[in-house]
């Protein structure tokens, strides 16, 4: 391999961006629970940053937003005749009920997948497993058509192989890559990657959070090394801890961060810190041939709460064309100061090589439950992989033009949790959606165009 890239898919925000506040365990998503949402705001804000990665010279990529309300699911619950009716008739009889096959949350392309790069792989392929999601009934809707949206994206078998999602239930949770990390020393190089579990499943013996549940089972994360064909002397699994999921922890992206040859996490993000750092350290040494940057963040510097309700840890790592590393902070990060003064000490920290930040407007993703690591999925990509995949999916300057104006064209303003029991507002969204998919080229991917 002569050149690889790091590319961010990010997931567009749908036409029916709500807050259901249906992820239990999520502090932002609970709080912010059927207040009104702007659709259209939400969306720009999610393309700017798309552009701006892009404009920093990085690839970029975009991944469509879902149909909601989701039509078939509701059908498939007992409700029938036709759509109207069947909005009209879900929404009066049951409102949670109605309201988890009406959620936003496929815009966290964190989520969709796990992704092991072609250099980590012992057959030479890129490797993808779409999440099962199966701890959320609002989430685990989205499995399928993930599942296709990634066929089609990433579609010829010569270098990408699709494996079926763990076996789904509550047993064999798996949330994606919003619980994997990948360590490297360059993008044509084998890594090691990290896998994230709350709990596990069979043991008697699991040390469980009391408040919130621990969505990430260990033995799924073993599955997906498995099945990813990887090494397993470059791969590593690590606990989250138990009292930073009742502090509102969901995913490993609440409380860490990493990227190339640089991890941030917080001092009280994983069971038996210490030794899975050495872990880490020292398998990386072996693999990359290179020493791995740990940045131990204390409590008596970022507390627990302070680091959840910035969402600091979500913070966007990136690596530029001239080597250094940017950061893509949400602005919440800098309105708290305990946060503000973290991150303006990473930067001036001569010892990492994080040398640039930018603080950056999520906030209708960020009162949804998401920062800017949430939405995007990473994928590194051989020259001769990206050129091997959809291109209508990978934003250039045309391409961004075109869906801001979708966007203004077709989203609303403001949209309440009634509305989405609205006739018109699903005809609004189908509309939406089938001129995206003439946008991207994806030809038929929703159940209403087949």
């Amino acid at each position: 391999m002569t050149d690889a890239y790091e590319v961010n898919f990010d997931g567009i925000v749908g036409p029916t961006h709500n807050y259901s506040g249906l992820s239990y365990g999520n502090v932002a998503s609970l709080k912010h629970q059927h207040a009104v949402s702007y659709p259209k705001q939400a969306a720009l804000q999610g393309l700017a940053k798309m552009k701006y990665l892009m404009d920093l010279g990085l690839k970029q990529g975009v991944i469509p937003p879902q149909e909601r309300p989701h039509i078939p699911t509701l059908r498939a619950l007992g409700f029938t005749e036709n759509d109207a009716q069947i909005l009209q008739k879900a929404y009066k009889e049951n409102h949670e009920l109605f309201y988890q096959c009406c959620s936003a949350s496929s815009m966290w392309t964190a989520n969709a997948a796990t992704v092991s790069p072609s250099a980590d792989c012992s057959d030479g392929r890129v490797h993808l497993t779409a999440a099962n999601l199966s701890s959320k009934l609002h989430r685990a809707i989205e499995c399928a058509t993930t599942q296709k949206i990634l066929e089609r994206i990433f579609a010829n078998p010569k270098y990408f192989v699709h494996h079926v999602p763990v076996l789904p239930g509550a047993v064999l949770t798996d949330e994606g890559a919003a619980n994997h990390t990948r360590f490297f020393s360059a993008f044509t190089h084998k890594g090691i990657e990290l896998f994230v579990f709350g709990r596990y499943a069979f043991s008697k013996n699991n040390s469980s959070p009391l408040k919130y549940p621990a969505r990430q089972a260990y033995e799924s994360s073993q599955v997906i090394a498995r099945t990813h064909l990887l090494d397993p002397a470059c791969v590593v699994f690590a606990q989250q801890s138990p009292q930073a999921i009742d502090a509102g922890v969901f995913h490993n992206d609440v409380i860490s961060v990493g990227h190339q040859n640089l991890f941030l996490y917080h001092e009280e993000a994983f069971v038996n810190g210490s030794q899975f750092i050495e872990e880490l350290k020292s398998k990386y040494a072996a693999a990359c041939k290179d020493s791995l940057i740990t940045v131990k963040i204390p409590s008596e510097q970022v507390s627990l709460h302070d680091a959840v309700n910035s969402y600091l840890f979500n913070s966007q790592l990136i690596t530029l064309p001239d080597s250094s590393m940017h950061l893509i902070a949400p602005q919440e990060c800098q309105e708290i100061p305990s946060v503000r003064n973290c991150l303006d000490s990473l930067v001036k920290d001569s010892h990492n090589p994080i040398k640039s930040l930018h603080y950056f407007n999520l906030r209708e993703s960020m009162r949804n439950g998401g920062g800017p690591a949430c939405l995007r999925l990473r994928v590194v990509l051989t020259g001769e992989e990206l050129a091997a995949i959809h291109p209508g999916t990978i934003l250039t300057p045309i391409l961004y033009d075109q869906l801001v104006a979708w966007v203004q064209r077709y989203y609303r303003d403001t949209l309440t949790p009634e509305e989405l029991a609205d006739p018109q507002l699903l005809k609004e969204s189908q509309m939406a959606l089938n001129a995206l998919t003439d946008i991207l080229k994806l030809d038929s991917i929703y159940s209403f165009q087949i």
